[in-house]
């Protein structure tokens, strides 16, 4: 045979875009693989955070929070100021932003009355009374007894009982040494500012039993001794706004018979409340 009477033969191959199997599986796995290290992150973070710092970080992806503490009601980035803000009649802010304004177009306001203010506040109070504090033995020993927080109120200096060193004479409303120290400080440190004191008292929770349970009336006394004692050492009367017992109806640890429940709250209250 010839080679013009050769059968011709062709063959045909299939090609396959993208290799063998394709390249789909590969999107797919890299999608599950991020989802995988996202879901492990999560986790991560959930066990890592607190309470307070979940809901920080929820409040930061929520888009129905202002990012600007003050909110001016507007959506502009100087919370609903504008350059002209000075010539309208309502006005906000800490200052004016004339060099030399009216007083009737003067912006009024506390940046102090945040929040924030408050614990700056705290920190400078809680500095005085540690460098009185720390003008004597005696009266480093007083403020052990001593602790400062912020709250909606304002800034509550609170005074408790400690093992062996009460406040006041067994259960009674009578002062002992270490209270009368205590107040000392607080005098001299309170007539630096010009805020309004509360002054608050409360007890431990005494046994059912007792036919006559002296919670309440003893809270109120020794509140009031407590402000007899800052007032016969120079704070001015017209500077507490209330007086109040509370009982035991708010202790600070879970047994409310313990004895750091016995404590005195005095409150240097918010200039706006």
């Amino acid at each position: 045979m010839n080679k013009a009477d050769r059968p011709i033969i062709l063959k045909k191959k299939k090609v396959v875009k993208g290799g063998h199997h394709g390249g789909a599986w590969k999107v797919a796995y890299a999608d599950f693989v991020t989802a995988m290290m996202a879901f492990f992150l999560l986790m991560w973070l959930l066990n890592a955070t607190t309470e307070k710092q979940r809901k920080g970080l929820a409040d930061f992806f929520n888009p129905t929070i202002p990012v600007n503490r003050v909110s001016g009601g507007g959506s502009g980035m100087f919370g609903g100021d504008s350059v002209f803000s000075e010539d309208q009649l309502v006005q906000s802010g800490a200052g004016a932003s004339n060099v030399a304004p009216t007083e009737a177009q003067r912006a009024r306001g506390d940046v102090a009355s945040g929040i924030e203010g408050l614990e700056d506040e705290r920190r400078n109070l809680d500095k005085l009374l540690r460098a009185r504090g720390g003008e004597s033995m005696t009266m480093e020993r007083a403020l052990r007894h001593v602790v400062t927080r912020v709250t909606d109120e304002g800034v509550v200096i609170e005074i408790f009982d400690l093992p062996e060193m009460p406040l006041f004479v067994d259960d009674t409303a009578i002062p002992s040494q270490i209270l009368r120290d205590v107040a000392w400080i607080l005098a001299d440190t309170l007539a630096l500012s010009t805020n309004q004191v509360a002054v608050s008292g409360h007890v431990r929770s005494y046994p059912i039993v007792l036919k006559n349970n002296p919670a309440w009336q003893l809270s109120g006394d020794r509140a009031q001794a407590m402000r007899g004692l800052i007032e016969g050492m120079g704070l001015p009367r017209q500077r507490f706004a209330r007086i109040t017992g509370n009982a035991d109806r708010k202790p600070v640890t879970p047994d409310a018979t313990s004895i750091r429940n016995n404590r005195i709250e005095v409150i240097l209250l918010r200039r706006d409340r």
